[in-house]
């Protein structure tokens, strides 16, 4: 209902000047000449459509079979019709239609097999979102450098965690316990050559060859982690933006080295490669450490130990210390690179791991492997760093809300902190379904080994309560709709008077409505599932710490109800964190084998990874830092070279890259540039949770700084919405929302039922091609007028 009462752009208050109006450059200083202008002048229209989420074909985008690319390549490309190649040398041909260009960029994020490993990278996608959520501020910029120091040190803790949780399957539940255990190895024939009893004392069958050996396992993740950090900028993020220089308070999505973060990028996955191997380091190190440390023990190998041990403090302050030491630069194009830092660091870490494999593998008369590895402490240490750095950024974000609020910003400045918490319990729910369900693999119900460390099961038995808090939250947000619905049924009727009723349609037009309205209420379920996610997870903490059993272990001695409870929680939890492990694991296998799955993955990654890599250097490619410069260098090439008229047309997820391709422009061609959007999620989606570099300030900036701008919504679209710009500077940029459907009943120009459109098909739309119209109507130079005759 709130959304249908948006002020009409065609309404006596809009202010539209007339056209060929002249636009003040900011630039411009009186008696310079610019030197940016094109040599001669066209009448020439382009129009540059861009799509949105899912990708589309140009035979779609353009509306002919017949296209031929014209530049770029088999990534991203710009397409034209087969007829329109050569229509710069026939304007003449194109006085009363624009020339239609499709940028096709979805194969940055659906492309080959391969990327459907991108969704073990999802926690660091999470928190690399994190860096971005920021509140907006003025004139806090030490504030703001520690907000991101702070989300890039709890991406480092999740690197650590992930590797912990491939150390734990790796060298404590299969190394250390299973083959260890006589009748778990008996289980299983392949770990036969490093059971004690199994080989009768082989070579392998000591405890730290076993560990070293193991270790592999870890240690390959780590480096394909790092080879897919290195090849995907290599492949995405390598493209030079266009040189410009800084304008001065301008937003930063218009700064020079936005879109270009090579630097940063590469000294981060020095260090998370540093913490990985480290995180293996200590893993083998530490249980071998341990029994030279014993009374009695060997000194030499006791002092080894311990030099060891220094070695890895060292190398782990200096990967903490690369990791705080330099952040973004983005008012200037950075192209140096660390090299040393860079080849030296992870070299060090892997040369130290070398290392404490051949220490561990040292002939140690006497030590058998019992119990776990130290799992509890390193797991628990993570989640306790985690959870206070997820606590330093709510307050950072609080002072940086409180001091510039923003009415529209989701959960008031807390969108930050509260997925830099997701994030982390994302990769704890990750991390603890892998290893329970290689636990349950390699020993089932025989209960020979230990098992995972208690911590993993705790956190497993909060999953239920969470996910009764996220029912209830739901059957709210249901009920909420529902009544919704019934309101909008009036609004439908009013809109359609002295058109045969029809309920059913009627209905369905409104609940429509309603469920697109959801969107708007992501805040209220993003803040339930953390606030549940703090609460439980804190007290599966202190329940592990506590107690060092497990919940139904721990809950012996109680009331009948509560261990009943516990033992329910429990079980619950062991077979929902294996279902969605199992779940995971099938849909990255389906995904790697159906072209089409592989491109519902790249419909996540298109919202998700918009954004630069700044807090993650493992966390999946940014599209944008290939797209933007890609529509910037096309848009600022064409109107030099042909002084003609440009529409930026972008769909969805296309208009944000627009609107960020625009911002990189220069201010001369930015002001000889229109915007048309529609379907966008700018305002609606990118300025709430994005407020820094979407929010009102900078959404009225692009307003102004643009030669027009247009955008085009439905009250059906769920991601589409208004922009709401009102500050008077200019026409009004949100039209009406469209009508949807385009007729209610049959009518002689829609004699078959139309359809509900929701997100798509915009240009089916008539007010599509008139508001086009108007925008390169907007742009049309005036024609000069006779000269004043002198007075005599």
């Amino acid at each position: 209902m709130e959304r249908a009462k948006e002020r009409s752009a065609d309404d006596p208050a809009d202010r539209t000047p007339a056209p060929g109006t002249p636009r003040t450059d900011p630039t411009d200083r009186p008696g310079e000449q610019r030197t940016d202008e094109p040599l001669g002048t066209s009448e020439i229209a382009l129009e540059l459509l861009v799509h949105g989420v899912g990708g589309s074909t140009p035979e779609k985008m353009l509306g002919d079979p017949r296209t031929v690319r014209i530049t770029g390549d088999d990534t991203a490309a710009v397409f034209r019709r087969a007829g329109d190649v050569d229509a710069e040398s026939r304007p003449g041909d194109h006085r009363d239609r624009p020339v239609p260009e499709a940028y096709v960029w979805c194969n940055l994020t659906s492309g080959n097999a391969s990327r459907a490993l991108w969704l073990l990278l999802l926690p660091f996608m999470v928190v690399n979102l994190a860096h971005w959520m920021r509140p907006a501020a003025r004139d806090r910029p030490r504030t703001v450098r520690f907000y991101g120091l702070l989300v890039r040190l709890a991406g480092l803790t999740l690197t650590v965690l992930l590797v912990a949780a491939a150390c734990e399957v790796a060298l404590d539940l299969t190394a250390w316990q299973c083959a260890g255990t006589a009748a778990c190895a008996r289980r299983h024939s392949w770990l036969g050559f490093l059971s004690p009893t199994g080989s009768t004392g082989g070579w392998w069958s000591a405890p730290g060859r076993r560990l070293a050996l193991a270790a592999l396992v870890p240690t390959t993740l780590t480096g394909l982690l790092w080879y897919l950090s290195h090849r995907t900028w290599s492949a995405y993020e390598s493209t030079r933006p266009l040189a410009h220089d800084a304008e001065p308070g301008h937003t930063s999505l218009g700064s020079p080295g936005f879109w270009y973060g090579r630097r940063l990028v590469a000294r981060l996955r020095a260090a998370h490669t540093t913490a990985g191997l480290l995180t293996v380091t200590a893993a083998v190190l530490a249980p071998a450490a341990a029994f030279d440390h014993r009374p009695g023990g060997p000194a030499l190998l006791d002092a080894a130990g311990r030099l060891l041990f220094g070695a890895l403090a060292a190398l782990a302050v200096a990967a903490v210390w690369v990791v705080c030491r330099r952040g973004r630069s983005e008012n200037l194009l950075d192209q140096e690179l660390d090299r040393h830092l860079v080849r030296r660091l992870p070299l060090g870490a892997l040369t130290l791991l070398t290392v404490a494999c051949l220490y561990a593998g040292w002939s140690r008369p006497g030590w058998r492997s019992v119990g776990r590895l130290a799992g509890d402490q390193a797991f628990g240490g993570l989640v306790l760093a985690q959870g206070l750095l997820v606590i330093a950024l709510g307050a950072v974000a609080h002072d940086l809300h409180r001091r510039l609020p923003d009415p529209r910003a989701a959960m008031r400045g807390f969108g930050g902190p509260a997925v830099a918490l997701l994030a982390c319990a994302l990769g704890g729910v990750i991390s603890g379904g892998v290893a329970q369900r290689v636990a349950d693999w390699l020993d089932g119900t025989a209960a020979s080994i230990a098992g995972p460390p208690v911590l993993l099961t705790w956190q497993a038995s909060a999953i239920p309560p969470v996910l009764v808090v996220l029912f209830a939250t739901a059957g709210r947000l249901s009920w909420r709709t529902s009544r919704l619905g019934r309101a909008e049924r009036a609004a439908v009727g009013a809109e359609h008077v002295g058109e045969p009723e029809d309920t059913a349609r009627t209905r369905r037009i409104a609940g429509t409505r309603a469920m697109a309205a959801l969107t708007d209420r992501a805040p209220l379920v993003v803040t339930v599932l953390c606030a549940a996610t703090l609460v439980l997870g804190a007290g599966a903490l202190v329940g592990a710490l506590a107690t060092g059993r497990t919940p139904d272990t721990a809950a012996d001695r109680t009331y009948a109800l509560v261990h009943g409870t516990a033992q329910a929680s429990q079980a619950l939890g062991s077979w929902l964190v294996g279902l969605g492990f199992i779940l995971f694991v099938t849909w990255g296998r389906r995904a790697y084998k159906d072209a089409s799955a592989r491109r519902t993955i790249g419909i996540l990654w298109d919202v998700g990874t918009f954004w630069p890599r700044a807090a993650h250097p493992f966390a999946p490619p940014c599209y944008a830092e290939r797209a933007v410069p890609d529509l910037t260098w096309r848009m600022d090439t064409w109107t030099r070279r042909t002084g003609g008229r440009l529409v930026i047309s972008g769909h969805s997820q296309g208009s944000v890259l627009a609107a960020a391709a625009v911002w990189q422009l220069t201010p001369s061609v930015r002001g000889r540039v229109a915007l048309l959007t529609y379907g966008s999620p700018l305002e609606r989606l990118y300025g709430r949770w994005f407020p820094a570099h979407f929010g009102p300030a900078e959404l009225r900036s692009l307003h102004r700084e643009v030669a027009c701008w247009r955008n085009l919504y439905r009250l059906t679209d769920p991601i589409g919405g208004p922009v709401r710009i009102a500050d008077g500077d200019g026409p009004a940029v949100d039209h009406t929302p469209l009508k949807d459907p385009l007729a209610y009943g049959r009518t002689p120009g829609h004699p078959l039922p139309a359809p509900i459109l929701g997100h798509s098909d915009y240009q089916a739309d008539p007010a599509f091609a008139r508001e086009r119209e108007r925008l390169l109507a907007r742009l049309r130079p005036e024609l000069p007028g006779p000269r004043p005759r002198p007075a005599d």
